[in-house]
């Protein structure tokens, strides 16, 4: 059976990554896996969006602390409840992981035999690019998994 792995970061473009790859998986007749990973707290408290933003208008975020690690993983399965929910996808198996985004992609996908990995691709501000580097270019250099790129940069 064929496996899709469709990983969301804290990014608002969440939302096109998981319509597509879950549009891509449903064509395949795959099995589905959304996974979310918690790698710096920092991201989660900014003011400008909800890292876990989950999809504008019906997802009521206030109930949940999100500063705790516990706080941070309810909210993040939270948030990839509400997307199965949103995809109509209920059979979609949902993953929370804690550490560096492109090596939690990659050993999950290892760990569940994945086919395909569904990631976005978008562009950050450039100190966060320097520092953290491109998590789709480290997924793509470390996997001899098949990725499909979901580009997400806004059109002018």
């Amino acid at each position: 059976m064929k496996k899709v792995l469709i990983a969301l970061d804290y990014d608002p473009t969440a939302q096109k990554i998981a319509e597509a790859g879950y549009t891509i998986a449903k064509e395949m007749g795959a099995e589905t896996f959304l996974l979310h990973v918690i790698s710096d707290p920092v991201y989660y408290a900014s003011r400008e969006y909800s890292p876990i933003m989950g999809f504008n208008g019906y997802m009521d975020m206030s109930s949940i602390q999100k500063d705790t690690a516990e706080g941070l993983k309810e909210a993040s399965i939270h948030f990839l409840e509400q997307t199965k929910h949103h995809l109509g996808g209920e059979n979609m198996q949902t993953l929370v992981r804690e550490g560096d985004f492109a090596d939690a992609i990659i050993k999950v996908s290892k760990e569940l035999h994945i086919d395909y990995i569904v990631i976005g691709s978008h562009s950050q501000k450039w100190l966060e690019k320097i520092l953290m580097g491109s998590v789709t270019a480290k997924v793509l250099n470390h996997t001899t998994i098949p990725l499909i790129i979901i580009p997400t940069k806004k059109q002018k």
